[in-house]
């Protein structure tokens, strides 16, 4: 430490004949992290960079930090779809649950961080891929079989339920076989994965994790004769 201030080769005035030419770089945490003493790791003493050098030292800011840093701040829709039979207290033993989203609620996001006054910059972009349904109970069938159903190119999950389908089989959604007479609900999650990857400056770029969101509904399922929609 004491080498630039204290003997060794100090930097005379804080370099100030250097103005212009380069920036001060010293440590700042980010109040974001959970993990204190990750957090309290990020303590190098100030350094002396060059404008336009992207600096050889551990910790500093690097495409791969900004990118991380963009993930943070990436804020993606809620996880909403809208069920046909629509009441989540209405839905009906034997009969199909159609489940979808509207076009364009799902659509990739994205977000840029950069140093200014230094190349060094990183676009983190998250991608929907698909929407997981989890029945809350064994006894429903799901469909696809999977629970897995794919975001379509405009951005919408399934087909919106017709009138006069009421036989088919959704291209997203499930079957109650049971009613919930033994319990209070059944807890439907649907769940929305997020694909994660950046590209920054010097042709850098890889994948960050998954994230997934997911939103529970509390379904109720009756038994009927016969029902209109």
């Amino acid at each position: 430490m004491w080498r630039h201030y204290d003997g060794g080769n100090p930097y005379e005035d804080f370099n100030s004949e250097e103005a212009g030419n380069g920036m001060w770089w010293g440590a700042v945490q980010n109040p974001n992290e959970p993990d204190i003493l990750e957090r309290m790791s990020c303590s190098n003493i100030p350094f002396w960079v060059e404008t336009g050098e992207v600096p050889d030292v551990e910790r500093a800011l690097s495409p791969l930090i900004l990118a991380e840093l963009a993930y943070e701040r990436i804020r993606v829709p809620e996880t909403n779809i809208t069920l046909s039979p629509e009441r989540e207290d209405r839905q009906v033993v034997n009969l199909p649950t159609w489940i979808w989203a509207d076009t364009g609620d799902f659509s990739p996001v994205a977000v840029t961080a950069s140093l200014d006054g230094w190349d060094i910059w990183a676009t983190t972009t998250a991608r929907p891929v698909a929407l997981t349904i989890e029945p809350g109970t064994t006894d429903a069938d799901l469909f696809p079989r999977s629970g897995r159903c794919p975001i379509n190119d405009d951005g919408s999950i399934g087909t919106p339920y017709t009138t006069g389908r009421s036989g088919d089989d959704p291209p997203c959604g499930l079957i109650y076989r049971r009613a919930t007479h033994h319990v209070d609900s059944y807890p439907m999650t649907a769940s929305i994965t997020w694909e994660v990857s950046w590209e920054g400056s010097g042709d850098t770029g890889d994948t960050l994790p998954t994230a997934v969101f997911d939103t529970t509904h509390d379904i109720e399922v009756m038994e009927v004769q016969a029902v209109v929609r």
